[in-house]
């Protein structure tokens, strides 16, 4: 299979504004047919069961983790947090290419004080809801329709700052 060529630095100019619009970085220069994307679907169907099963889309889990009650849920986001970094940390290492041998770019992100108010936001809307992104969508397959108002409340949420994003700080 030929090797796709590399960007030229004009090309990765915008590089800082696409990571903060979360544009994919490591956009694919190969294209594929639509059917290749349901592997995705078995992927997301496939978590959203062991979400399910590892009650990490209960309400009352997320409750008992917001007033320290339980250690469950701490235990699951400690999990995916090592997960994450080593996984990082080995694809950064050994330059680890895809699967179609494509490089792997993860850029070094700045602390700046909008994740701050975000994670903060994040967190109250968390503890009110009892829902973050990605368990909405295995709260509504699992028949909890209430989730749709959080689901659309997000859908909302994002539009508006879409439309605030270059007025708020970053």
């Amino acid at each position: 299979m030929a090797q796709p060529s590399q960007p030229a630095p004009s090309d990765l100019k915008d590089l800082r504004t696409r990571e903060l619009d979360a544009i994919c970085v490591n956009e694919s220069a190969l294209k594929h047919p639509w059917w290749y994307n349901l592997k995705y679907s078995a992927w997301g169907i496939l978590f959203g069961i062991v979400f399910v099963k590892a009650e990490i889309i209960s309400w009352f889990r997320i409750q008992e983790m917001f007033r320290f009650e339980s250690f469950h849920m701490y235990g699951v986001i400690g999990t995916a947090v090592m997960v994450g970094l080593t996984s990082v940390l080995i694809i950064k290492r050994t330059k680890a290419r895809t699967i179609y041998g494509e490089e792997i770019h993860i850029p070094n992100k700045e602390f700046n004080k909008g994740q701050i108010y975000g994670g903060l936001m994040f967190g109250l809307g968390w503890a009110i809801t009892g829902a973050c992104p990605g368990p909405l969508f295995a709260q509504i397959g699992a028949g909890f329709s209430v989730v749709i108002v959080t689901f659309l409340s997000a859908v909302a949420g994002t539009y508006v700052y879409g439309m605030l994003r270059d007025r708020l700080p970053h």
